[in-house]
């Protein structure tokens, strides 16, 4: 059995779990709380840019020319997917420049950003992969399961149609292809700490839209 294989049977009630979040099914019905799809989509657009970040860092710590293609386009291209949210979905939905600058990370979208940065920089290349794998491979399947629910002129359609599109799901299989060549050359160590990883990403996925539905925030000090 590949390592993905492996991972995705590991973590396959959990993705279910995410499936069945009330932001996908509602997002797939159309019914979706505009103010949560706003939410979503500037907290989106910050996690991109630290996703960016540990892609590069990927890259640059691959192990062949090919890899270091591969993650330092996927940074490039991260930004350029958040930047392209500004000229999108923001002006869509009526997000403006300053909304975006100055709504701070949400605890879930901290989390998610500090994880994958911090394992960027601290772990081996093939654990780094392993960390980064969810944002690409759980988006791509949530993708593909709700498109076929989504409803006639949903207003979040576009969101559907990049994540099920072929474009993005050909990416995807190639990051497939990468971590499995990776790890059939790991030890038995580096495979379980990829595990570790790839779960810990899968959470912070579902703690990402779970947090984008309730619209969360850090709790003042009169909160506590």
């Amino acid at each position: 059995m590949s390592f993905s294989q492996d991972v995705w049977q590991r973590n396959h009630a959990l993705y279910q779990k995410t499936l069945a979040l009330p932001f996908n099914q509602e997002l797939a019905a159309g019914t979706l709380d505009k103010a949560a799809f706003c939410h979503y989509v500037i907290q989106d657009a910050h996690y991109l840019v630290a996703y960016g970040r540990a892609l590069a860092v990927c890259g640059a710590k691959a192990f062949d020319a090919d890899d270091i293609i591969q993650f330092t386009q996927g940074a490039k291209e991260a930004i350029v997917v958040e930047r392209s949210l500004h000229d999108g979905f923001m002006q869509d939905f009526g997000i403006s420049k300053n909304d975006f600058e100055n709504t701070p990370l949400t605890l879930a979208c901290h989390h998610y950003t500090s994880f994958l940065t911090a394992t960027a920089w601290s772990e081996s290349y093939p654990v780094v992969l392993a960390s980064l794998l969810p944002c690409f491979w759980i988006y791509a399947e949530v993708g593909k399961d709700i498109v076929n629910t989504s409803v006639p002129n949903n207003p979040y359609q576009a969101w559907v149609d990049t994540y099920s599109g072929e474009e993005f799901n050909e990416a995807v299989k190639n990051v497939l292809l990468t971590i499995d060549r990776i790890a059939a050359r790991c030890d038995a160590d580096t495979i379980e700490k990829m595990h570790q990883a790839y779960t810990k990403g899968a959470e912070l996925e579902y703690l990402f839209w779970d947090g984008a539905y309730h619209q969360r925030q850090w709790l003042s000090l009169d909160e506590k």
